[in-house]
């Protein structure tokens, strides 16, 4: 859909809205309008799809414009105007952008109540009960690990840009190297300087590690002794003292088994990720995901075998070939073993994944809604509660991601990163460094994607980690 903008150049908020609300295969126009008075600041949007015109406006005085309340009118009369062409209220309202808990957290710390917060998110932003508690409920658990936080605390992030094989819903930058793993033992030495020269910085700086995220692509891609040497050169080059959480996403249990489950425990990690996506054989054979149901429930056993307590997995609603008799399957048998986290995601189809040439075989948004409800029933009648939550582009149906955990069993790190509430190191290929500086804004630097290019790229990789280091000074 063509959106034309006037009196106004905030593009990104009207065309994040636009994109959740809309196909981006729809052929329609929509102009959003900024109008100046000497009183009234007056937004006002008009959308026109398959032949019928929609027209909403909203105002605000002049005297009280901001930059976030001029956006809210923007968005809120062009949502007032789509919700007349899409014939039903979309369950985020006005709400766009991947991070959607960020006005009720926003709230809360300005000494808000859950019940205000929902009453904020319905109002000013038309979002539905069951989103608006959502959202509120992941709020709580931000605040509260919040609270975890000394001013010099950073978060650690491990980048393994591998995996064994391509899932066909995958867009991640990684390698796929099936039987050919002799990239990776030069990555890892590369990988290895890094950690070195960044723990001393660290050490000098006078942060402190609190939570640690070896994520991928696939680490457990790596063998059992990389994966110790790994672990080993993390614990050597980092004080540990403050860190209260330690994650190794293992992903696929094609990667794992009780050996190396065994040595990532004993070296040190304490959480895990076993991350089937589907518990049906046919779907995990449609996403070219090559292990089976029973493979999980094996790899998950070894787990709690090797002394984990802390297990995520992974659901993905709207998989190819899946329904909703399948995914409800799924998601019992996941909870039938009780592991700490239950993540569930909703399809994102991204160009760079094999499967975005391929759509024939995927679920309508109509059932796609009916398996995350089941989810949002489910999960709280079997103990789990919602505790951090984002959205994507490009999203099946414009639903969200969301992390449910048992009591206590939070995953910090996901919070962290996704709240961006303190800065996150990040160490290895296709790591982003989110860091917070003295002056409250966040800046964003990305190591090289490829591990090829990481490697070769590792001089002034390390030249951008000093770098990094002087814009923080000062921030403790």
């Amino acid at each position: 859909m063509k959106l034309t903008l006037s009196g106004h150049e905030d593009r990104y908020a009207v065309e994040q809205l636009q994109m959740a609300l809309f196909s981006t295969e729809e052929s329609g126009e929509a102009l959003s309008a900024l109008h100046r008075g000497k009183v009234w600041l007056t937004a006002t949007a008009k959308i026109t799809l398959n032949g019928k015109t929609a027209t909403a406006s909203r105002r605000l005085r002049t005297a009280k414009e901001t930059v976030r309340l001029r956006r809210q009118i923007l968005q809120q009369s062009y949502y007032l105007a789509a919700v007349q062409l899409l014939g039903k209220p979309s369950a985020w309202g006005a709400l766009a952008g991947v991070r959607p808990t960020k006005i009720s957290t926003r709230h809360l710390l300005e000494g808000g109540t859950p019940k205000s917060a929902q009453k904020l998110l319905g109002q000013v932003y038309y979002v539905s009960p069951s989103r608006r508690k959502l959202a509120v409920d992941c709020s709580v658990s931000t605040v509260n690990a919040m609270q975890l936080l000394e001013i010099n605390d950073i978060s650690l992030y491990v980048g393994i840009p591998f995996c064994p094989t391509r899932c066909s819903y995958c867009s991640f930058v990684s390698r796929t190297i099936g039987q050919q793993t002799q990239l990776l033992e030069p990555y890892l030495q590369a990988l290895l300087e890094e950690i070195k020269v960044t723990g001393r910085l660290l050490e000098n700086s006078g942060r402190k590690v609190r939570t640690i995220y070896i994520g991928g692509g696939t680490p457990t891609t790596l063998s059992t002794q990389q994966m110790i040497t790994l672990l080993d050169a993390i614990r050597e080059s980092f004080d540990l003292s403050r860190c209260i959480e330690f994650t190794v996403e293992g992903g696929r249990p094609d990667t794992l088994d009780r050996e190396k489950l065994e040595a990532i425990r004993a070296h040190g990690a304490d959480r895990m990720s076993i991350n089937p996506q589907s518990m049906v054989d046919s779907v995990l054979a449609a996403c070219k995901r090559p292990h089976t149901a029973e493979k999980v429930v094996q790899a998950y056993h070894w787990a709690v075998d090797a002394g984990f307590k802390a297990i995520n997995m992974d659901l993905i609603a709207g998989l190819p070939t899946d329904n909703y008799d399948g995914f409800c399957y799924s998601l019992d048998a996941v909870m039938a073993l009780q592991s700490a986290n239950i993540t569930v995601h909703t399809l994102a189809l991204k160009k760079g994944a094999d499967l975005f040439e391929n759509r024939q075989q995927l679920s309508k948004a109509e059932e796609i809604s009916r398996m995350v409800d089941y989810a949002n029933r489910c999960l709280p009648a079997a103990g789990y509660k919602p505790y951090y939550l984002y959205r994507q582009k490009y999203m099946s149906g414009s639903f969200e991601n969301v992390g449910w955990s048992r009591s206590g069993l939070d995953c910090l790190y996901n919070i962290y990163m996704m709240e961006e509430i303190h800065t996150i190191l990040s160490l290895g290929g296709g790591g982003m460094n989110k860091v917070n500086l003295p002056d409250g804004t966040l800046q964003r630097f990305h190591n090289p994607k490829f591990p090829e290019q990481y490697i070769q790229m590792l001089p002034q990789v390390l030249r951008e980690k000093e770098q990094l280091f002087q814009l923080m000074k000062g921030s403790i």
